[in-house]
């Protein structure tokens, strides 16, 4: 209920009657302040007039005034800044940590509002806000839908990012290592990740013209080059390990991972790790995922023949821009802070088709558009980041789904 009294505050969803606080002063709240989600006062720079006198400072919020002890705010001189303690019950005095005793408004949540929000937590229907898409202005939809693939943007840069920072500001390696856990396609991400950390890219740029030599060191250190049977003579595969030993006391190379690190169940032949190694294997010895490749291809078209590989289909070439290429593109913009690159990300993001899976299905059949990759990764970032965590006061959706409900 706290994070709903947030929300009223938030949204000056304030009674007809005058506020005031508990010792009678009016208050007026002219502005309630940017909420902070991080530490510190919950809203800052908010503007309230007390009894005629305008105050500028921040606002915290809590279910009682004790509250306000438990958290031990009366102790930390962040919140000596405090102008205005906004309380659903008035339970005591409270005091800043420099001995200034705070005035306190008792704020009440409406009953149409909290109903509608306890009906939103409860509700196992997907999305929850359902009933209200329809009714959202298209353009209003697609302000929160911009806002949402920029997030998720940021997000997924911030990984590359870290790659980047691991590898010692290594942007190579970083694009190898995100272009590898993409191969991953979900299933197997996090152990393509760890399989091309583990790959010496300076060893290997040594052998970069032979592809069978590259086969056998990246299928070597994955711990797959049994697994290449169906496509491989036996003297194929013999051969291939007899490389990768060879490669491996040459290089010195650490320990190799295993099969068990591989997940194989419910996946076709075609997207076995050991299959998707190979393809790794075969762009990486055209030199057509370099990231230097990659970043200047001025198209999707491009993009499709940079990635275009024996096995790769359209689909999966599509879902390597948008897993590799896009977050790539946006966390070097940021790093380098070049907006147009950023914005290239996205404009590849608008060129493209939107995804199809269960997440999209399910909104378009509520009535909402879902034509480009930018509407359906804003999508994907709105389930995950909101609607799976019942976060429905941050979001937009929710918003109209709760404003609404002041009007029935």
């Amino acid at each position: 209920m706290e994070r709903l009294l947030h929300y009223v505050w938030k949204h000056k969803i304030l009674p007809l009657k005058p506020l005031t606080t508990e010792d009678g002063q009016t208050v007026e709240v002219i502005d309630p302040g940017l909420h902070n989600h991080n530490q510190g006062p919950d809203f800052f720079n908010a503007k309230i007039r007390l009894d005629g006198t305008v105050w500028a400072g921040n606002v915290e919020v809590h279910l009682r005034s004790s509250d306000w002890y438990r958290h031990s705010h009366n102790s930390d001189p962040a919140y000596n800044s405090v102008i205005l303690h906004v309380v659903g019950e008035i339970d005591g005095e409270v005091r800043t940590q420099d001995g200034k005793a705070l005035p306190q408004v008792r704020l009440d949540i409406p009953e149409s509002i909290r109903l509608r929000y306890e009906e939103l937590c409860r509700t196992e229907d997907y999305p929850r806000c359902h009933r209200i898409i329809p009714s959202v202005p298209p353009m209003k939809a697609h302000q929160w839908m911009d806002a949402l693939i920029v997030e998720r943007l940021k997000e997924r840069s911030e990984l590359v990012a870290e790659r980047a920072e691991r590898t010692g500001g290594d942007w190579e390696r970083a694009t190898f290592v995100t272009l590898s856990r993409s191969f991953g396609f979900g299933l197997n991400g996090d152990a393509f990740e760890r399989w091309a950390m583990r790959i010496p890219l300076s060893a290997a740029g040594k052998h970069r013209d032979d592809l069978f030599q590259i086969e056998a060191l990246f299928l070597g250190m994955a711990g797959l080059i049994a697994e290449v049977q169906a496509v491989r003579s036996s003297q194929e595969v013999q051969l291939l390990q007899q490389e990768f030993d060879f490669l491996k006391h040459k290089f010195s190379l650490g320990d190799t991972m295993e099969r068990a690190d591989w997940r194989f169940l419910r996946t076709r032949p075609k997207n076995f790790p050991s299959m998707r190694i190979l393809q790794i294997a075969e762009l990486y010895h055209s030199g057509r995922a370099q990231m230097s490749r990659l970043m200047e291809a001025k198209s999707v078209e491009e993009l499709q023949e940079c990635l275009a590989i024996k096995g790769m289909t359209a689909a999966s070439r599509r879902l390597l821009i948008i897993n590799t290429v896009v977050p790539l593109l946006f966390a070097y913009g940021r790093h380098i802070s070049d907006e147009d690159i950023c914005q290239r990300a996205i404009r590849l993001l608008e060129a493209l088709p939107a995804e199809n899976n269960y997440i999209l299905r399910q909104w378009k059949e509520c009535g909402l558009e879902v034509s480009t990759a930018a509407d359906s990764q804003a999508l994907i970032q709105l389930k995950r980041q909101y609607c799976d965590r019942t976060d429905c006061l941050r979001c937009r959706f929710g918003y109209e789904y709760l404003r609404r409900s002041e009007q029935t």
